[in-house]
């Protein structure tokens, strides 16, 4: 049996060009007659505030300047994520809206896990406290070379976030192009980012037409 592809997640390195497409692809659906929400992570909820001051070096954990740990980080994100799931993703699915999701806990699986001390032991742990959350339907990648990212993120301008370092980056990327390993039961596509925006686009909006297996 077929069904709608309603869930959709947009996950990347950074700059990878998420941000723009989540914008691109939610217009293109709104075009075709859709009923399309956007939303990302970190939220602009309570925990996802504080985790915005935490990636942009607002916050720090002590007096001495240490920053937070990747346990602490994996448990905001889970909780934010939780908030998410239960004030807005599950509300409007129920309401029969698409919701496109800039980052979900694909993200928290692979960041979190090459950040570990032991990713063969932070991830199992990470899948367990974001097992609460529904799956989404269809999970786009949009893998993209870390220079032309490094690129994309210095036009953006601003001062580097916590993860936003060019090695652990090329490490991110690296887990990212074998991202079925990490989300081993969901659908996910892959999509070079690197292509012109309007082309991307296509490829995504193609792919949202295709509907799901049950």
């Amino acid at each position: 049996m077929v069904r709608p592809i309603q869930f959709i997640v947009l996950e990347g390195i950074d700059g990878s060009g998420t941000t723009t497409q989540l914008r691109a692809l939610a217009a293109r659906l709104r075009a075709a007659g859709s009923s399309v929400v956007t939303t990302g992570e970190p939220t602009a909820g309570p925990v996802g505030v504080l985790l915005r001051q935490i990636l942009e070096g607002k916050l720090e954990s002590g007096s001495n300047g240490q920053t937070f740990d990747w346990v602490t980080l994996a448990l905001l994100f889970a909780a934010d994520r939780a908030h998410h799931a239960q004030s807005l993703i599950h509300p409007n699915l129920q309401e029969g809206r698409i919701v496109i999701c800039d980052r979900y806990d694909l993200s928290s699986r692979i960041y979190q896990s090459v950040t570990a001390p032991d990713p063969v032991v932070a991830l199992p742990w990470v899948c367990s406290i974001n097992d609460r959350v529904p799956r989404p339907d269809l999970t786009f990648v949009l893998d993209v070379d870390p220079d032309l990212a490094e690129q994309r993120r210095a036009k953006r301008g601003g001062a580097a976030e916590l993860f936003e370092k060019q090695s652990l980056q090329r490490n991110l990327a690296l887990a990212y192009a074998e991202a079925e390993r990490y989300v081993p039961n969901d659908r996910l596509v892959h999509v070079r980012g690197e292509l012109p925006v309007d082309e991307v686009t296509n490829v995504l909006f193609e792919g949202c037409l295709g509907g799901v297996t049950r």
